[in-house]
Order: structure tokens, then sequence, then C-alpha cells
């Protein structure tokens, strides 16, 4: 295992240059977000994105559609995948409220947390010897982790340590956010679950130093494009102490789903802002902010969200949707006795980033 930091040069010319472009593309979706006067829309909005996204990268793939269900009615079957996804969202949620409550220290304690309701399980670091990380493909060993208890909890003291000690290296936050996730997943500390926790520690690091006020940063996007050299960057930092390559890597990670996230940021406010002109318009008697909020926050929603955004009765909120949806706001939907309502935009918004810009997913 690498000391922290590694004792090599890691602020590289072309690591500089790399830098400067992502610290100003991750300046400017900090600043795009406080334009939504509803953060609370922006982190249950985009930590699902985030969520989808970060699963794909272990195989555990869902649709938009099945995604919004599983939230949408979480006592309901639904897709195994999709119920996954959510509980990923859930440890993020369960991270920043923590880290909230800590003053910005993110400590073993939240991390074992954030595992515990990501795999439903209530153990934490790995006690069991015989963890190897193998090729899918080939099955051959490609790196055998810290095995004993005592050495991974050490480890991950030190590495609790140096994610709080600001002043433990001269290095740029964003940098050292590369070398913490390398030493994550190379301590690999649980038994399942590493990759999604050491990529939630990405966006809670993030906000821990200040660089986002919200933890909204799409970051698995790119690696999920990616997904081979995220994996072979990893180990050649292992096998050949290859870290300009891998910092590289990240940073390029952040500039580029810092785009992307500001073009979600950026088509929600003009979706938002539209809805407000023609809601005023035409559906003047009923409009309120906190209805606009509820149909961006909840891309799928239902008459028991509107009652406790809105704290009216049932039937008032029944009359407010079917209005919307006979107005072309929202589509209703049914499913067996419960009626929901669709933001059809909102939901074409995501897919059409999601996607690059190109194929429609379909429902």
């Amino acid at each position: 295992m690498p000391d922290l930091p590694p004792p090599v040069e890691i602020e590289t010319i072309p690591v500089l240059k790399a830098l400067a472009r992502a610290n100003r593309a991750l300046a400017e979706l900090k600043g795009a977000a406080k334009a939504i006067p509803n953060q609370g829309i922006l982190i249950d909005t985009l930590a699902l994105q985030e969520a989808k996204a970060s699963s794909e990268i272990e195989n555990i793939v869902t649709t938009q559609d099945e995604l919004f269900q599983a939230d949408l009615f979480p006592e309901g079957p639904g897709s195994a995948a999709a119920k996954e996804v959510a509980l990923y969202r859930d440890a993020l949620r369960l991270g920043f409220d923590q880290l909230r409550k800590t003053q910005g220290l993110i400590t073993n304690r939240i991390i074992i947390d954030m595992f515990r309701l990501l795999k439903g399980r209530d153990d934490g670091f790995r006690t069991q010897a015989g963890t190897e990380l193998k090729n899918d493909r080939t099955g051959e060993t490609v790196y055998v982790p810290p095995q004993g208890p005592r050495e991974i909890e050490a480890l991950m003291a030190g590495l609790e340590v140096f994610i709080n000690d600001d002043d433990a290296c001269d290095l740029d936050p964003l940098i050292k956010m590369a070398i913490i996730h390398h030493q994550f997943e190379s301590i690999h500390p649980f038994p399942d679950g590493n990759g999604r926790i050491g990529r939630i520690l990405n966006v809670l690091y993030l906000t821990r130093t200040g660089l986002l006020d919200i933890p909204i940063l799409y970051l698995s996007r790119h690696i999920t494009g990616t997904k081979n050299d995220y994996y072979q960057l990893l180990q050649a930092v292992r096998d050949d102490g290859a870290w300009e390559d891998w910092v590289l890597y990240i940073l390029e990670a952040v500039a580029e789903t810092s785009q992307t996230t500001l073009q979600l940021i950026e088509g929600l406010r003009a979706q938002m802002a539209d809805y407000k002109k023609r809601m005023r318009a035409e559906l003047g008697k009923i409009y309120s902010q906190d209805l606009l909020n509820n149909l961006f926050r909840h891309p799928y929603t239902r008459i028991d969200y509107v009652m406790n955004d809105l704290h009216v009765s049932r039937p008032t909120a029944t009359k407010y949707l079917d209005q919307l949806a006979e107005a072309g706001f929202v589509t209703k939907h049914q499913a067996g006795r419960n009626n929901y309502y669709i933001n059809e935009p909102l939901l074409a918004l995501f897919m059409r980033v999601s996607d690059g810009g190109g194929r429609q997913e379909a429902k």
C-alpha cells in the first residue's frame, strides 16, 4: 500500500493543466447550482441519476422508468436492480446528512454506516481473509487487497486522518481526492459494495472541501463509459506507480461530468422557468412555488407527495394533479389502485443527457 501522500511528484505539468480545467468546470457547476432556489430538488433528482450510473459500473442496470417507479412505490414488487440503485441514493443522502453533523469530518463511522445501508448488513470492515479481485472475463486474479482485519483497520484509520487533515500535504483537493479514491479501492475494506461506497466518498469529499455546496456531481457517468480504463489505471498505480495517468483520468472525469451535470441543471432551470410562466397563465388559481417544486423534485409524483409538500388535503392534492394533467404539465398513469403523474419533459432531459444526446431510453 502506498504512503499518504505517495512519495512521488504528482503535480506534473500535464496534471496542472488538467487541474485548471477541472477546477474551472467544477466552479461553473457550483455557481449554476446556486441558481436553483430549492437545493433539495438537485439533491433528490441528481443523486438518483448518480446512483444509476454508479450502479451500472457494477452491472446493476435499470431504466429510468423502473428507477422512478421503485422510488414512487417502494413497498411494491418493482425491479431488484432499481431498488438497489435507490439504496445507493439513500446511502449518499445519509453520508451528506452525517457530514453536516460532524462539521465536515468524513469519519470511518460514516463510511461504515453508508455500507450498512447500501448492503442491508450490520457488519463493517472485512474480517475474513481470502478476498481477491479477478478479471471478470478470464477469472484471473489481478489484485489481492490487504487481508488481515487489523491491517485493514489500521489502513482505514490512516486514510481517515488523510481525508480530514487539510494540512497533511500541499496538494490541490482534486488531486487529493484522486489519491483518496485509489487508496480506498486498494484497501477494499468491505466484503461488497466497495466501488459504490468509494464513488460516494468522492462527491462527499468535494462537498467537505467546499468545491461543491451539495453532492451533485454526476461523476460515475464518465467511469461507466470508460470502465476498462478505470480498472486498468487503478491497477497500473499498484503495479507501476503510474500516478500521473490515474490523476489525469480522475481530473478528466471531474471536468467532463461537471459539464454533463451543468447541462442537467441548466435544462432543469429552463424547464422550471417555462412551467412557472405557463402555470401562472393557465392555472393561476392553483399555482404556487411549492407545487412547482414538487413537479421537479419528484419527476414521478403522487397525491401523497403533494399532500406532504403543500400541506393540503387529499381531495385538494388530487384536484391539483388532475388539473395539471388536463393542461398537459404532467401525464397521468395508474399502477393498481394508485395514480401517479410523470413530468415527461424532465424525464426526457434525464434520458437525453444520460445517453449523451443520443438514443432515447425505452420505458
